[in-house]
């Protein structure tokens, strides 16, 4: 039976998100064959809209696997050029994960992974800076497990975080955004975390719908020297195939200094860090808003917006919001804050992951 949710969800990606129009070249691009039913919409949708163009190919992670513990070293430095000049002619790209299998990735090669993710950066550069591009999930069976729910409930849940106005929700990200924009010093305080640092200069960026889905975040970046003090993470993450938990980073003048991860996981958790310089230096710091979110579903499309959660980002900076670092790597790790407390300069804007800050109560759930 085809579910009316879906070809709501996919008006919102195309209408809202991209704003596909007249003359657009688009590409659809779905890692998991469970996301045909999206696509069909999708596929529809941008046709109907004037698109003069349109793409959509599927990928299998099960293959995927094959490339990184199979390939030579000349086949990892082969540079897929093809790619680079197809997504040079695209005005939207729209990116679905339906994967059947989040740890497929966990005894596949990781430094064949690193070497391959630095050789195409080009394409994800060529993505999000040329593009008008989104990133979503379709709801498998697989991904229903790792948040321990069912099919059905994972499927209410994902369409509730997603199907919602992002315009009125964007409305209200205008009066953080405004903050963030005035603060020079930010400090986080919770068990086993005392962080501060400097944000001065650095604009917020309201996330409202136009590049995630689910989104609901406003984020910025640390003056890249000024992180002080110490994290750890509370919230499961999968990065490259391989589950981490209680990561703890202790910072000096910017620098992640010391890294450690629960259950063994500290020497690979050193590795993703010494991909290159940046890889130890803070891109994004970030506040989750959405309030469909509340619990980790081990996805960090989804835990990175869980409302009351901030995340703090080794790798990469955003180019929105450019504290100058650059790496390969872009990990948004997630701290929830249901114990601790955020301060904005001498203000205290959030305690225990509810806001308390006059011009921020509006963003607090109803219950």
């Amino acid at each position: 039976m085809k579910d009316p949710r879906v070809a709501r969800f996919a008006e919102i990606l195309v209408d809202y998100s991209t704003r596909v129009k007249k003359d657009d070249v688009v590409l659809i691009n779905a890692a998991g064959f469970e996301a045909a039913p999206l696509v069909k919409e999708l596929y529809a949708l941008c046709l109907k809209r004037g698109a003069k163009y349109v793409e959509y190919s599927f990928s299998n992670p099960e293959i995927d696997r094959q490339f990184y513990n199979l390939a030579s070293r000349k086949q990892l430095e082969h540079f897929p050029q093809h790619k680079l000049d197809f997504y040079k002619m695209l005005t939207v790209y729209i990116g679905i994960s339906a994967g059947e299998n989040s740890m497929v990735m966990a005894n596949a090669r990781q430094q064949a992974m690193v070497a391959y993710q630095k050789l195409t950066k080009p394409l994800i550069d060529q993505r999000v800076k040329h593009t008008r591009w989104l990133v979503t999930r379709y709801p498998t069976h697989a991904a229903a497990q790792e948040a321990k729910m069912s099919l059905e409930e994972y499927e209410d849940f994902l369409f509730s975080a997603c199907c919602v106005d992002w315009e009125k929700e964007s409305r209200k990200q205008d009066k953080l955004k405004k903050l963030v924009d005035t603060t020079n010093t930010v400090r986080i305080v919770a068990p086993d975390t005392d962080l501060c640092f400097s944000i001065k200069g650095l604009p917020g960026v309201k996330c409202d719908g136009r590049y995630n889905m689910p989104d609901g975040e406003v984020f910025t970046a640390p003056v890249r020297d000024s992180i002080q003090g110490h994290i750890t993470y509370n919230c499961p993450s999968i990065y490259q195939g391989k589950e981490y938990n209680g990561v703890r980073f202790e910072f000096a003048d910017g620098k992640i200094v010391k890294a450690t991860a629960d259950a063994g996981m500290s020497a690979p958790l050193n590795k993703i860090l010494d991909t290159d310089e940046g890889a130890r230096y803070i891109g994004e710091f970030s506040l989750g808003i959405n309030v469909g979110i509340r619990q980790p579903m081990r996805n960090i499309l989804f835990d990175e917006k869980i409302f009351g959660s901030i995340h703090l980002t080794p790798g990469q900076a955003y180019d929105e919001c450019d504290n100058g670092n650059r790496s390969a790597v872009h990990w948004d790790l997630v701290r929830i804050l249901s114990d601790g407390e955020i301060w904005f300069d001498d203000r205290l804007i959030q305690k225990n992951g509810r806001f308390v800050h006059k011009d921020l109560l509006v963003l607090n759930p109803d219950v």
